[in-house]
């Protein structure tokens, strides 16, 4: 049995399904796509995953796309150390956040990324021309339904682009859920770690590497900024998150998410 994981440093769900492999002791060899270099629209690659986005796995000789259907199917083919809940109660909270990150959080983690920091990485690295090309391959349907109309809105207008505005609250609106949720609690479902925590887990650290711990530090969501202590006190968040991004994508996202927080301060009323 082989597993091989195509993914990127920076790709939140690659980060789950790499978070959630460690998590049950899988090992992986991985083939490293460069999504801000447009790898993921090569006619090689759309074969395997035709929306041309992070992550696939390939087992043995079959292929598995979509992050969420990646750990589910690991957990049914190795269920041991299962980061499902059994309980039944259970498994359905857990798959309420699951859900929510998938039609929710994701496509609004993929704006306030391109509108903070992606957009000048993506300049830098390829120049207008190149960024012009990378733009026209997205596929018509890839993050969303519209994803290639909205990510050259994104990298042409930043913040002034259509959605943007409403994207960033959107998510500040799921960090104040798991501030409920977690009132009493360490984890996000039975007080127990599972797959609702690991899909959290890369949405929060992407605001982390981009500068903007503000919108739970300081005693704005504290539940939230205990939870992810924990989290990054955990064996396998560091190798799993953290070390896989490059050295210039890491300073990327930190600089240029600290020019963009004076912003996203704003838009949330938060004194800086």
């Amino acid at each position: 049995m082989s597993f091989t994981l195509y993914h990127h440093g920076s790709s939140v769900c690659a980060a789950k399904v790499r978070f959630a492999m460690a998590e049950k002791g899988i090992e992986w060899d991985g083939v490293y796509i460069d999504i801000l270099a447009g790898e993921q629209f090569t006619d090689a690659y759309l074969k395997l995953n035709p929306k041309g986005v992070v992550p696939t796995l390939l087992h043995d000789d079959l292929v598995i796309p979509d992050s969420t259907v990646i750990v589910e199917y690991l957990d049914q083919i190795m269920p041991h150390h299962s980061v499902h809940p059994s309980d039944p109660w259970e498994r359905a909270q857990v798959r309420y956040w699951t859900k929510a990150v998938d039609e929710d959080l994701h496509p609004a983690c993929g704006t306030v990324t391109f509108v903070c920091s992606h957009r000048h990485t993506v300049l830098k690295k390829l120049g207008k021309e190149g960024a012009d090309k990378f733009m026209a391959s997205t596929p018509e349907i890839s993050v969303t339904s519209n994803w290639k109309e909205q990510k050259e809105a994104f990298i042409r207008y930043g913040f002034e682009a259509p959605g943007a505005v409403e994207k960033v609250k959107l998510y500040d609106t799921y960090l104040y859920k798991m501030e409920e949720a977690l009132k009493g609690n360490d984890w996000l479902v039975g007080n127990k770690f599972s797959i609702a925590d690991i899909s959290l887990t890369p949405y929060v650290n992407r605001l982390a590497m981009m500068s903007m711990r503000g919108m739970w530090e300081n005693g704005r969501l504290p539940n939230v900024e205990k939870w992810f202590a924990r989290i990054e006190a955990l064996p396998n968040f560091k190798k799993s998150l953290i070390d896989w991004v490059p050295e210039d994508l890491t300073n990327d996202l930190r600089e240029n998410g600290a020019k963009s927080w004076p912003e996203v301060a704003r838009i949330l009323d938060i004194k800086i």
